[in-house]
C-alpha cells in the first residue's frame, strides 16, 4: 500500500511538471510572436517602401534649375548688334532701346550694348561705375571689381549686393547678389549683368551665359 501511494505521488509530481513546462514554453511562443509582428510592421512592407523612396526635390528660392534650356540672343536693334549671347529660354523679355532683360521670378539677365573709346578697365569702372550704381541700387554694398577670363576673352567682372525693388503683390524685397561683366572690342562695350537672391546657387548657369558671350 504505501509503495503504490509512492507511484501516485511521483505521478502525480511528473504530471505537475509537464503542465508548468507546457505553460512556459506556451507563454515564451506568445511573447516571441507579439515582439516580432511589430518589428515586422516596422522594417517590411510599407515602412522599408517609405524609407526607400526617392526624396522630394526643391530647388531654393532664385535656384535656376538644373534642366533649364538656353537659347540664342542675338539683337536686332539698337546701337550695336554684332554680339551673341545664350540667355534662358521661356524667360520674359523687355527691350528699352540698346537694352534688353530678361527675368523668370526672382532672376534677372540685363544685355546692354554702349558706344566705349576705350576698353574698360578695374579703375574705370571703380570710378565710373560703382558711383552710378550706388546712386541707383538701394542698399548697394559689397563692390568687388577684378579682370578674369571667359571664352571672348578678358572681361572686367564687378560684383556687389542690393535690394530688389519691392514685389507690387507681396511688398517684399529681396536681397540680391549681382556680377556685372564688361565686354569691350573696337568702340563697343556690351554689359552683361546677371543678378539673383543671394543665397541662390546660380554659379554654373551664370558662368554658362558668361561664357557664351561671341563677337560676330
Amino acid at each position: 500500500m504505501a509503495a503504490r501511494t509512492r507511484t501516485y505521488a511521483v505521478v502525480g509530481l511528473a504530471l505537475v511538471a509537464a503542465v508548468t513546462a507546457g505553460c512556459a514554453w506556451t507563454g515564451s511562443g506568445s511573447g516571441s510572436g507579439s515582439t516580432a509582428s511589430p518589428a515586422g510592421s516596422s522594417s517590411g512592407g510599407a515602412g522599408g517602401g517609405q524609407n526607400n523612396a526617392a526624396p522630394t526635390e526643391s530647388n531654393p528660392p532664385g535656384d535656376i534649375p538644373d534642366n533649364q534650356a538656353f537659347v540664342a540672343y542675338r539683337p536686332t536693334g539698337g546701337s550695336f548688334t554684332g554680339f551673341t549671347v545664350k540667355v534662358p529660354e521661356g524667360w520674359a523679355r523687355t527691350d528699352q532701346g540698346s537694352t534688353a532683360v530678361f527675368t523668370d521670378k526672382l532672376n534677372t539677365v540685363k544685355i546692354t550694348a554702349v558706344s566705349a573709346a576705350g576698353a574698360p578697365t578695374t579703375r574705370s569702372v571703380n570710378d565710373t561705375v560703382i558711383p552710378q550704381l550706388r546712386s541707383q541700387v538701394p542698399k548697394f554694398a559689397a563692390p568687388k571689381v577684378s579682370e578674369v577670363t571667359r571664352h571672348s576673352g578678358r572681361v572686367v567682372l564687378l560684383t556687389y549686393q542690393g535690394d530688389s525693388t519691392k514685389d507690387p503683390v507681396t511688398g517684399k524685397v529681396v536681397r540680391d547678389a549681382f556680377e556685372r561683366y564688361a565686354f569691350y572690342r573696337a568702340g563697343h562695350e556690351v554689359d552683361l549683368t546677371l543678378s539673383g537672391p543671394v543665397n541662390a546657387d546660380n554659379v554654373d548657369p551664370w558662368r554658362f551665359v558668361s561664357d557664351s558671350f561671341a563677337w560676330r
